[in-house]
């Protein structure tokens, strides 16, 4: 599998567990309705333990935009790699909005609610106040980003100089580290932690493709009454990640 495909399939798998717990929620009629934000940030951290779960092998499960960003920015991933990845995850987010709404079509159907049914497919703010909504995608990200950068270093030590060393031999087989199957549930962890602790007030994007990408699809697809896709707000959840992103990194090279 190329390492864009892999991307793109991990983060439609992040979408179809997280647009989908939410959908079960919040849409009349399903079997799950009324579950609640626990339910919600539960089917959102099994999504992410999927998503890197499968794909991390491959293309190191990234499955976020601000993770890539905040990888290459410590120095951990390719630069000339990072338009593509987050292409490609953008592209998964949208095909994973596609698939929620496949599956609980007629419940949308059954649900007059517009900001419920956008709610499916992205976050918004509970109080609109856009300096405070940013700042809480910054803390979000940050968080999360500052986690993924330590679980994707090697966590071994050179006895010599100190520095981080990438891989290690055993058994003569070198042994390189990175974001591969085993870290996939502490990830999901912290993106469990996040949204319990930090997401009320916006929803916890902490992904600009997992916002963006199933935004679009909401914008596209022929549903009835789904209302607007809040354009406006929809740089929050970009730029606010990508902040948080850089200010790991950062905080990671200081330290």
């Amino acid at each position: 599998m190329h390492p864009y495909i892999a991307e793109i399939i991990g983060t439609a798998i992040l979408i179809i567990f997280g647009g989908g717990v939410v959908a079960n929620v919040v849409l009349n009629e399903t079997k799950g309705n009324g579950g609640g934000w626990i339910v919600i940030t539960w089917g959102w951290a099994i999504g992410v333990f999927m998503g890197v779960f499968t794909v991390s092998q491959v293309s190191g499960g990234h499955i976020n935009p601000a993770v890539t960003i905040g990888l290459a920015a410590a120095g951990l991933f390719d630069w000339a790699q990072v338009p593509a990845y987050i292409a490609a995850q953008t592209v998964g987010g949208f095909l994973g909005g596609v698939v929620v709404w496949l599956a609980y079509k007629d419940h949308f159907a059954a649900t007059e609610d517009e900001a419920v049914k956008l709610a499916i497919f992205s976050t918004s703010p509970e109080i609109r106040n856009y300096s405070a909504n940013l700042l809480t995608e910054i803390i979000g990200t940050f968080v999360l980003v500052f986690g993924v950068l330590y679980l994707n270093s090697a966590g071994f030590f050179d006895a010599a100089s100190g520095e981080v060393l990438q891989s290690i031999t055993i058994d003569g087989q070198e042994v390189g580290f990175g974001l591969g199957a085993l870290s996939a549930l502490p990830v999901a962890l912290v993106v469990l932690g996040i949204g319990l602790s930090l997401g009320g007030p916006t929803g916890y994007a902490i992904n600009p493709a997992r916002d963006l990408g199933p935004r679009v699809a909401h914008a596209i697809l022929p549903f009835p009454g789904k209302g607007p896709s809040d354009w406006a707000y929809s740089w929050v959840p970009i730029v606010g990640p990508i902040l948080g992103a850089l200010l790991a990194a950062g905080l990671y090279h200081l330290l």
